[in-house]
């Protein structure tokens, strides 16, 4: 009898409840659909349908196999979600990597990857499906999955909400094939980092807030009594990418069976609006988020501690305070007020100094272990993903300052500054994450192959020099003969002759980006076979010293 009261409660009311809304939207979708105003928001609202109502028959068959077990026993951490997320992270990453390198070869040749009959395949609809499945399905999963793996381990508890993680997971894949498969059909509203239509807008809105109640649901019922600065970053970055993308995507259905809207703000309060938001995107979507899985991993992989935890709270907070404002300096020149632009300008100085703090802190937690950047590929990863963050976080604030700005915008300067970021940072410390995490959850000795992460460093590593050289190049070379005048005032250069000096560039970028996405191949490869056992992969056998499956607080005492 005693035994028996120790058993935790089964509560399955997340499951009923989680189940009757998939089959709300799945119904939904179809009546969308049946009086759909326009050919795109009936596929869209046919794929939503069927999404919605694969989950639901999955759910039900899921929970008709429960008989005697607590799916949600809170003595284990759920880390089935995070192997999921670490698969949907793979797979998106190389996805959005394929897409990248196809466009890249469409604006070097663009006759040679020209299909007039096929629309979906032009350069003007795969751009925004490249930089959302890198940014939001690559990006967004392994942050859903190292905040879930991350927020457990630091609160030493099981995820809070039982089904609903699920719902986030899972409806968060959704948004992703609604936004592509928009993208594909031709329905955006032309906002960058923002090119959902409404109705995937609102989806969206959904998953995230309740993304935000199940960490702060896991934050809340914490056995640690301190809350771990990465979950700080993590919080951030959930509670201010809810707010940007709510005020940045306020529009008015033209119908509610149709795929078009209007939005709320027009003229300079749009662009205003649309930057604060896409900046910041960059600010706390790309960084925020990311250095909370560096403030993890690292210390975790190097087996140090953090090399100052009170550098890291002042990181924090100056980071988030500077960021927020920095958006009005993409729009120099333009019809924003010169105070604004000089407001935006100023901050995105000031971001020097957090943004080389946290770099500093990240590398410095190397300290008493340096050894190992010769004998770890991994940590040397993660240590160079901090070095292209600082580089980021140097040439950005530069290229803000009114007078280098009039030369770097609208050139392909800005473009090897963003990947610079995207693939050197973003992409540096998320492969070293997943590189943690596979042997972690999979419960192996190491990867199934030391030398396929130095294959992977060393090829993605060209790939971003190319890439990065090239566009630097390409972009002052664009910008001086855009501002190149002859003996009569006139204009030196047409705008096809600056098309045709970047030639060259454009074939390095091309080259750059398939070593890029090569690398991500090998690291694919590395990680399935270290799934599976193979190579030095071998089954790790349980001790009491290792963090095991089941949560600390709750373990039987030794």
């Amino acid at each position: 009898m005693a035994a028996t009261s120790l058993m935790p409660r089964r509560d399955t009311s997340s499951i009923l409840i989680v189940g009757g809304l998939l089959a709300f939207f799945s119904l939904l979708g179809i009546i969308i659909a049946s009086r759909a105003v326009d050919t795109a928001m009936s596929i869209q609202a046919l794929t939503f349908a069927a999404l919605t109502g694969i989950a639901f028959v999955t759910l039900c068959l899921w929970a008709g196999s429960l008989v005697d077990r607590d799916p949600f026993d809170s003595r284990e951490y759920e880390d089935t979600i995070v192997k999921w997320g670490v698969a949907a992270s793979t797979f998106w990453g190389i996805a959005g990597l394929l897409v990248g390198v196809i466009i890249a070869l469409q604006l070097t040749w663009p006759t040679l990857f020209y299909f007039a009959e096929h629309g979906w395949t032009n350069f003007g609809r795969l751009r925004p499906l490249h930089t959302s499945a890198v940014i939001f399905a690559f990006g967004g999963n392994v942050l859903l999955a190292t905040s879930f793996y991350v927020v457990q381990r630091t609160c030493r508890t099981r995820l809070a909400g039982g089904m609903w993680p699920w719902f986030v997971f899972w409806g968060y894949q959704i948004f992703i094939v609604l936004a592509a498969t928009g993208y594909l059909l031709g329905v955006t509203q032309s906002k960058e980092y923002a090119e959902p239509e409404w109705y995937v807008d609102w989806w969206l809105t959904l998953v995230w807030v309740i993304y935000l109640l199940v960490f702060l649901g896991t934050l809340w019922k914490r056995k640690e009594p301190h809350i771990y600065v990465a979950n700080w970053f993590y919080l951030s970055f959930i509670v201010t990418i809810a707010m940007l993308h709510i005020v940045n995507n306020l529009s008015v259905p033209v119908s509610f069976t149709g795929s078009k809207s209007v939005q709320v703000f027009a003229g300079v309060q749009d662009a205003m609006t649309q930057w604060w938001y896409g900046h910041n995107a960059v600010g706390f979507f790309l960084t925020t988020g990311f250095l909370a899985i560096m403030y993890y991993f690292i210390p975790k992989r190097a087996e140090r501690p953090v090399y100052s935890y009170r550098l890291s709270i002042v990181h924090f907070w100056s980071l988030i305070f500077i960021y927020i404002w920095a958006g009005p300096h993409h729009l120099h020149y333009t019809a924003l007020p010169q105070w604004a632009q000089t407001l935006g300008m100023t901050f995105s100085i000031m971001l020097w100094m957090p943004s080389w703090g946290g770099m500093i802190n990240g590398v410095m937690t190397l300290s008493g272990a340096w050894d190992k950047l010769r004998t770890d590929p991994v940590i040397r990863m993660m240590i160079v993903s901090l070095a292209f963050y600082g580089m980021a976080t140097f040439e950005g604030p530069l290229m803000s300052v009114r007078a280098v700005n009039a030369l770097s915008h609208y050139t392909e300067w800005g473009i090897g500054h963003v990947h610079s970021g995207a693939l050197g940072w973003v992409g540096y410390i998320s492969f070293g994450a997943l590189y943690c995490l596979v042997p972690w959850l999979w419960k192996k000795q190491a990867l199934y192959s030391k030398s396929l992460v130095e294959w992977h460093f060393w090829i993605s590593t060209i790939g971003i020099l190319f890439y990065m050289i090239s566009m630097w190049f390409a972009g002052i070379t664009e910008g001086l003969m855009w501002r190149a005048y002859n003996e009569f005032g006139f204009l030196e250069y047409s705008f096809v002759e600056t098309v045709e000096a970047k030639h060259i560039s454009y074939m390095i970028r091309a080259l750059g980006g398939l070593l890029y996405f090569a690398g991500a191949l090998i690291m694919s490869y590395n990680l399935f076979r270290t799934t599976l056992g193979h190579g030095e992969a071998s089954p790790r056998e349980y001790s009491p010293s290792e963090a095991s499956r089941r949560t600390p607080a709750l373990q039987p005492a030794e």
